[in-house]
């Protein structure tokens, strides 16, 4: 038995060695790894470390590694690890939920660690594609004759819808780059729009308290107006398709200023209206359905309720805040939101199933479902509303003014915030801890979004421009002036092709590499 241990120790090390010289790092007698040539007196200088996944598997054994590894040298050797021989991908390093940027050994110093131990490393797989900044405007396009509020791409990137203070919903045709149509039928102000995950429809919402569902191929209402909210609609959100008990979206949540949540089932004969969530007090701000069959819903009162998605019951109040909410996003919105459809926007087989593996895909990463709300007293919370009712960290402190706008990553490990203190703000999506500030708006920052790979990220401010940042340095890429008022509305193509600004200006801008 010994013998066969030892021989498998040394068939261990040996696979070592022999995937550490495929990676370009020249193994040593014992299976250590070595880096490039370091000076003389430092040669002795290993550390032991064990690479882990997010989600605590071990990745081999210990590894006996220079001190100077760097970054790329790690990604080469974790791909041979892996049996990545077919395509190499993209990780990024983290000890201590500190990522490793430099040479290990500058990691360990700054954080103080001792070299004797074995110390963790968690890998954390990036996007394989790449989405290429924006850089220029392809087109500016009038039509509506009042200000733009809400402008979103459909969950395949192929088409892009508006609502705006004109009262009408407009399609917009992306290849050609010109108004499609124009969707008629509202007595008010749009205030918001929602596509359905599997892009057959469009929700509308209006000042008029009345929800309106247009057939997006045809431009035709869907349905006879839902009624029965009794001041202007705030928020729309879609049951996630993965969910639904048809192959086809049918199910709607509407959020109103009269302190109540619709839900509304288009698969029912007669009344459209399956049951009113009706406990908060002040008007509702926004509402979130989530992958797990639960509706989040926040308000002026202060307060998170959660609720069952299948009968309307409440489970659970959170409360923190000391002003009234003005958003909240969910850790898996992004992947909700693009419903079947890749990356490129496409999808094989059913789209229910196909739905349902992305977002599995999408939870092995995330771990749990996690939201996050942002308040007028300047604050955040990192919630996991399924399972608690406190909040996962203390709460998020920096903003001087209200945060009017949340986003989470697409991959689920960074949100962003959009305050009216003129900043944007990154935080870790796991701990609620501070990551970095965007800043070089001169204008309260309405609207963020997030490019389909992570690595980007756009925001729209009262100051007439858009701006690109890189997340990863904290630091903006290009400034985009061209509007000439205030940017409400800034929406990402999930496919990452083409980005779409609308504001007070009343034209809808389409910005491309």
């Amino acid at each position: 038995r010994g013998g066969g241990s030892r021989a498998s120790s040394l068939t261990h090390a040996t696979m070592s060695q022999k995937r550490a010289a495929e990676a370009g790092l020249p193994a040593s007698k014992g299976g250590r790894v070595e880096a490039e040539a370091e000076p003389a007196g430092s040669e002795d200088r290993r550390i032991l470390a064990q690479l882990c996944s997010e989600q605590g598997e071990k990745l081999g054994g210990p590894l006996d590694l220079p001190h100077n590894i760097t970054p790329e040298q790690l990604q080469l050797l974790c791909n041979k690890l892996l049996s990545n021989e077919d395509e190499e991908l993209p990780y990024s390093f983290f000890l201590n939920e500190s990522e490793i940027t430099e040479a290990l050994s500058t990691s360990v110093e700054q954080q103080k660690l001792s070299s004797e131990e074995i110390l963790t490393i968690v890998y954390q797989p990036q996007a394989v594609f790449r989405v290429r900044p924006i850089s220029q405007c392809s087109a500016t396009i009038p039509g509506h004759s009042d200000n733009i509020v809400d402008v979103y791409f459909s969950p395949n990137g192929q088409r892009l819808a508006s609502g705006s203070g004109d009262c009408t919903v407009r399609f917009w045709d992306v290849h050609t780059q010109t108004p499609e149509r124009t969707c008629k039928g509202h007595k008010n102000w749009v205030q918001c729009i929602s596509w359905s995950p599997d892009g057959l429809l469009l929700a509308s919402g209006s000042r008029d308290g009345e929800v309106r569902v247009w057939n997006a191929e045809t431009g035709a209402e869907a349905c006879k107006p839902l009624t029965g909210h009794t001041q202007y609609i705030t928020w729309l959100a879609w049951e996630p398709l993965h969910s639904s008990a048809t192959p086809q979206s049918s199910r709607l949540a509407s959020a109103s200023k009269d302190g109540t949540v619709r839900v509304w089932d288009f698969a029912r004969v007669g009344s459209r209206m399956q049951f009113c969530l009706s406990q908060h007090t002040k008007n509702i701000t926004c509402v979130k359905w989530g992958g797990e069959g639960l509706i989040y819903t926040c308000s002026q009162d202060t307060t998170i309720k959660v609720w069952k998605a299948e009968n309307g019951a409440l489970c659970r109040t959170l409360q923190g805040h000391a002003h009234w909410i003005n958003s909240m996003a969910l850790n898996i919105d992004h992947c909700l939101r693009a419903g079947p459809f890749n990356e490129h926007g496409e999808f094989e087989g059913d789209a229910r199933e196909a739905a349902r593996t992305r977002y599995q895909a999408v939870m092995a990463i995330a771990g749990k479902e996690r939201l996050v709300t942002a308040s007028e007293d300047n604050t955040m919370y990192l919630w996991e509303p399924a399972e608690a009712k406190k909040p996962v960290a203390p709460r998020m402190t920096g903003h001087q003014r209200g945060i009017m706008f949340v986003a989470f990553s697409p991959d689920t490990r960074l949100f962003a915030s959009a305050s009216l203190d003129k900043s944007v703000k990154i935080w870790d999506g796991r701990t609620a801890k501070f990551v970095g500030t965007l800043r070089a708006h001169v204008g309260p920052v309405y609207r963020v979004t997030w490019s389909s790979d992570s690595r980007l990220l756009v925001s729209g401010s009262e100051d007439s421009t858009i701006k690109l940042w890189d997340v990863k340095s904290c630091s903006m890429v290009m400034d985009l002036p061209g509007h000439s008022g205030s940017v409400y509305a800034v929406d990402w193509a999930p496919n990452g092709h083409l980005l779409a600004s609308g504001g007070a200006d009343k034209t809808l801008k389409l910005w491309r590499h």
